[in-house]
């Protein structure tokens, strides 16, 4: 049985970037605090041994940052994830993980997640991925994604080959509009390229929402990406 960890104190140095913790193995834990600590402006507020304390904490102690392991007992870390984005709290996750699937990114990503570090990665890497989703961006793997829509058509042109032909009740014209829009076409754009009013944009996006019940681009181009979805991706 884990103990549960404490909050660390906290300095009243208001340009620290405050940082939570959030994994089941105490000596990760330690040394992740370790390292974070040795770099100048971080400074680790509290670490949670699962899913549970790391809602808990987050909601307390309100961090710029948490590093949130995938796997954690309780509470995995999407489910914890998943409970953060429905209470809409201002917290920048990125998530640990020592493998992800593509679906798992895209799920992340969609949750909310600002990035994704595997664990075996160098202590530069996870230092810029911290620097770079303060900055705005998002980050996954060993690299900055600072176009998250370009990335998502990425995922979705190595998809294309292992498509599951998941339609939703969507007709081929709709799959069209939402490769457009993946593709990171505006209604203008994709009025122009498949020679239609935007009006007649504007009323196939309503039904797609419909269709698969998301309620922006954003959240459209992720499902098409975590579904993977039967069409081909467009240039822009």
């Amino acid at each position: 049985m884990h103990k549960t960890a404490k909050p660390h104190m906290d300095s009243p140095r208001s340009q620290l970037v405050r940082i939570l913790i959030a994994d089941d193995h105490p000596i990760f834990r330690d040394g992740l605090r370790r390292l974070l600590e040795s770099e100048r402006g971080f400074k680790v507020i509290a670490e949670a041994c699962d899913g549970v304390e790391a809602v808990e904490f987050v909601r307390k102690l309100k961090p710029e940052i948490l590093l949130l392991d995938l796997a954690m007992p309780r509470r995995p870390g999407l489910e914890a994830l998943r409970e953060l984005s429905i209470d809409s709290v201002p917290v920048r996750v990125i998530l640990l993980t020592a493998a992800a699937e593509r679906e798992q990114i895209v799920e992340a990503l969609q949750l909310g997640a600002r990035g994704v570090v595997l664990k075996d990665c160098g202590t530069e890497v996870l230092m810029r991925s911290i620097h770079a989703v303060l900055a705005g961006e998002y980050w996954v793997g060993r690299e900055p994604v600072s176009n998250l829509m370009q990335y998502l058509r990425g995922l979705m042109d190595s998809s294309t080959k292992i498509s599951r032909q998941k339609r939703f009740g969507l007709t081929p014209r709709e799959l069209d509009i939402v490769s457009a829009v993946v593709a990171g076409f505006a209604n203008k754009e994709i009025a122009e390229h498949f020679k239609i009013s935007e009006d007649t944009v504007k009323h196939h996006l309503s039904n797609i929402f419909d269709k698969t019940g998301v309620s922006t681009r954003l959240e459209l181009a992720l499902f098409a990406v975590n579904q993977s979805l039967p069409f081909k991706p467009l240039t822009s």
